[in-house]
């Protein structure tokens, strides 16, 4: 539990860290993206699981999504300014990674109970994270007068989510959980691209439906 919120908090502060530094539909599709790949390679790796051809396949296509998702084509040309959030897009992929095993472990081999697991990992990042929340206790308490709805639904749907997934992870295959959970990829890209308007909104719908199919080959292969 300790070591879920641990990497949960690792997680956190990429992820904010990207959204400063670029567009939703950059920064969350290249998180989500890169997390199932390196989770299914772990799983290859220290796991013993073994996904085939079809599964490779789809790994293939996460990589060249990225590629075209992050404007891969403009780095060659040496045209990039998306750096800061590349770089903290994948390491939130590394962290995706990370917990996803450990938690992984944490229901099937020592047979943790999902919700006391996410509990526990709560109440670790609760710890951790409380004495910087004391330190700008004004600021906490400006984002919670300001936005205490969005609060809310944040701390109900968030947990609620990833309990789902443990209780998934319990008693099915990593290769297909960890890839399946990203579909949510689209739905950001779509958001991204026709309500908040953001810049190159038709190419990355494109590399966010390519990198879904990847990421559902790698579930069923």
């Amino acid at each position: 539990m300790i070591l879920s919120g641990v990497l949960h908090c690792g997680y956190s502060i990429f992820l904010q860290r990207a959204y400063r530094a670029g567009d939703f539909t950059l920064v969350y599709p290249l998180a989500r993206g890169t997390g199932p790949l390196l989770s299914s390679l772990s799983a290859m790796i220290f796991l013993g699981e073994r996904p085939g051809l079809l599964a490779a396949g789809g790994g293939l296509v996460i990589i060249l999504s990225i590629f075209l998702l992050t404007g891969g084509h403009n780095l060659l040309r040496g045209k990039h300014d998306s750096g800061p959030a590349i770089f903290y897009g994948i390491g939130c992929g590394i962290f995706i990674a990370m917990y996803t095993v450990a938690d992984k472990q944490a229901v099937t081999w020592a047979l943790v109970p999902p919700l006391l697991l996410d509990w526990g990992g709560n109440l670790a990042r609760t710890t951790i994270f409380a004495p910087f929340a004391i330190k700008r206790w004004p600021e906490v308490r400006h984002v919670w007068q300001t936005y205490k709805l969005e609060c809310i639904v944040v701390a109900v749907l968030g947990p609620l989510a990833y309990i789902l997934i443990l209780t998934a992870m319990s008693f099915t295959p990593l290769t297909y959980i960890a890839p399946l959970r990203e579909v949510s990829i689209l739905i950001v890209a779509f958001i991204g691209a026709r309500v908040l308007k953001e810049a190159d909104g038709k190419r990355r719908m494109w590399a966010a439906t390519a990198m879904v199919l990847g990421v559902i080959a790698l579930a069923f292969g």
